[in-house]
């Protein structure tokens, strides 16, 4: 078949129904989104939910977690080994009677994101707060991981 004529039955298609091929443009640009460098993508290298900060001095790690439309009552942390694990359930919204979604980002139900930590921590010590959506734990080193100085004597 003749290029040109293949090319001509596109066109027509396109015009003939213009909002089928509205959607599959949408689409297409959608997903060349997705696929373009740079861009985290789910699977492999996804951003987890809970997205998190964490930061290490000598004698602390500090991690603080975005859990926006979560319930405190509903958080779980737990500490096994140099393993973080922050447990959840987020609830969907409503969205009244009759009414359906154009759009729907923001995921709901249950989560848990494990984070390896870089040293043990002594769990007796951990504390966590949350305020305004953000959960902040502080996780103490533990007496054996924390750096000590070894004073050198000369013979």
């Amino acid at each position: 078949m003749d290029i040109n004529i293949q090319e001509e039955k596109i066109m027509y298609r396109r015009y003939r129904y213009p909002s089928l091929w509205l959607e599959f443009d949408r689409l297409q640009r959608e997903m060349n989104r997705v696929s373009e460098p740079g861009v985290q993508k789910r699977g492999r290298g996804a951003v987890s939910f809970p997205a998190v900060n964490i930061w290490t001095n000598d004698d602390n790690a500090w991690v603080t977690a975005e859990v926006p439309g979560v319930d405190p009552k509903d958080i779980e942390i737990s500490i096994v080994g140099g393993t973080l694990t922050i447990c959840g359930s987020r609830m969907p919204e409503e969205s009244g009677e009759n009414s359906r979604y154009h759009r729907q980002e923001r995921g709901y139900g249950k989560f848990s994101r494990p984070i390896q930590l870089p040293f043990n921590v002594d769990a007796n010590k951990v504390e966590a707060n949350f305020k305004d959506g953000i959960l902040s734990i502080n996780l103490p080193k533990a007496e054996e991981d924390k750096p000590r100085k070894i004073s050198v004597r000369s013979a």
